[in-house]
């Protein structure tokens, strides 16, 4: 047991500088054991327990049984006691969920306080079963059914079962606590725990350990799949400053496409295959939002882009008389430098102060260059403006009239020309 532990913490411990670990200890058999075998490395250890206030004075036992087995020991040891029915009930939760997402967010603020590196939890294999079967019946895709992930949560007894944990505590002495609520039939999981896997286990002996190789075929699949989107992303998911374009016609090639585009878009949000599936086929102008990214069909591609880095239509007023700084740089100069994108403007055509806003539907103006007017629909498709860049542009207006499409086209009515005195210059930076 002290070599599995030693060896899982070794390994995943490798090239942390000062590693300082804090425990998540219930007091019952499995985190007593694990707190026992840690004591035996050269680790340094602090002790983290949760009082859920769910089982009375038992909970106040389990507490003061963790705190002095603490103190015996010379450990750190830190308590919170949180109401728990009531959080779940204030969210709308069960009560398992409410424990769980109380006790990590205190352990995520442990950890920035005392800098700590990483948490350990005394999960084992046969939670690894039972988490299996949760959820399988949830319909998990591979990851679900991979394993209890580690990523920065160290669990140095998931490769251990249950009946190895009690050989050990009962062979070296170790006390804990028995958590009467394990024995209750009202979760999925004690049921799982009590009434199938014990039958499951009779038939089939070697079980856990079956289930141990099987996990690790799914996380092989699961690596092998991340591999090939991250290759798919690299080579089909182009980044132009915030933005992704993405090539539909190289997303259609995938197969299965419902697997590849839930594990492409699931990490910006997008989860559902009938609405990414549909965007694939619909005409240009359709779009998706998930919380933090926006998904936009633009002919033969989606434009990715995060949410909060899509802009209004805000309408912003400037007079000349020095830069602008915000949304846009405009600055003012005295000359034209050759190949710079600017505007030359009669200032006597101009009603200050002037508008700064974005396209809106039915805009026209009289392009340097050009006779007459022109839409600026229509001069967004003959410059083939994508759908966001045709959102992003900027117009430098007077009153209602457009004075410039900024960086790109002043309107001939506001050109300075070889007559105007004095003309402003403006650069956008």
């Amino acid at each position: 047991m002290f070599e599995i532990v030693q060896n899982q913490l070794d390994q995943q411990l490798k090239g942390v500088v000062n590693p300082r670990l804090l425990l998540a200890c219930s007091g019952g058999v499995d985190s007593m054991v694990l707190l026992h075998l840690l004591g035996q490395t050269n680790y340094t250890i602090a002790v983290g327990h949760c009082n859920f206030l769910l089982r009375d004075e038992v909970s106040d036992g389990d507490a003061a049984f963790v705190s002095a087995y603490c103190a015996t020991h010379n450990l750190p040891y830190f308590q919170a006691t949180f109401e728990t029915k009531n959080y779940a009930k204030t969210k709308g939760v069960s009560t398992q969920m409410a424990a769980r997402e109380l006790r990590y967010q205190w352990f995520d603020t442990l950890k920035a306080e005392h800098d700590f590196t990483h948490l350990l939890t005394a999960h084992h294999l046969d939670d690894q079963l039972e988490t299996f079967l949760i959820n399988l019946g949830r319909g998990s895709g591979i990851k679900g059914l991979s394993g209890i992930p580690n990523h920065l949560i160290i669990r140095p007894l998931l490769a251990v079962t249950k009946e190895v944990i009690l050989a050990y505590a009962k062979e070296n002495n170790i006390s804990w606590r028995e958590d009467a609520s394990n024995a209750e039939e009202d979760y999925l999981r004690n049921q799982l725990r009590h009434q199938l896997i014990p039958k499951w286990k009779a038939i089939q002996p070697k079980l856990i350990e079956q289930l141990d190789k099987s996990q690790q075929q799914l996380r092989w699949a699961e690596e092998a799949l991340a591999y090939h989107c991250e290759v798919f992303k690299s080579n089909h998911f182009i980044a132009e400053g915030d933005q992704m374009t993405i090539s539909i016609e190289a997303l259609k090639a995938l197969k299965p496409l419902e697997h590849y585009l839930h594990a492409l878009f699931s990490p910006y949000g997008f989860t559902h295959f009938s609405d990414l599936n549909a965007l694939l086929n619909a005409q240009s102008g359709k779009q998706l939002f998930s919380t933090t990214h926006r998904l936009l069909k633009d002919r033969m591609n989606l434009l990715l882009t995060p949410v909060a880095k899509v802009e209004g239509y805000e309408v912003y007023h400037w007079t000349p008389t020095e830069d602008l700084s915000f949304p846009i740089n405009l600055k003012i100069i005295d000359a034209i430098k050759e190949n710079r994108q600017a505007a030359i403007l009669a200032v006597e055509a101009l009603k200050y102060p002037l508008i700064l806003r974005k396209y809106q539907e039915g805009d026209y103006f009289y392009p340097v260059g050009m006779k007459g007017k022109k839409k600026l629909s229509k001069f967004f498709k003959d410059q083939k403006y994508s759908l966001l860049e045709k959102e992003q542009q900027w117009l430098l207006c007077s009153g209602s009239e457009i004075v410039w499409v900024v960086g790109q086209r002043v309107d001939a009515r506001f050109a300075a020309t070889s007559k105007t005195q004095n003309p402003l210059r403006i650069i956008c930076d």
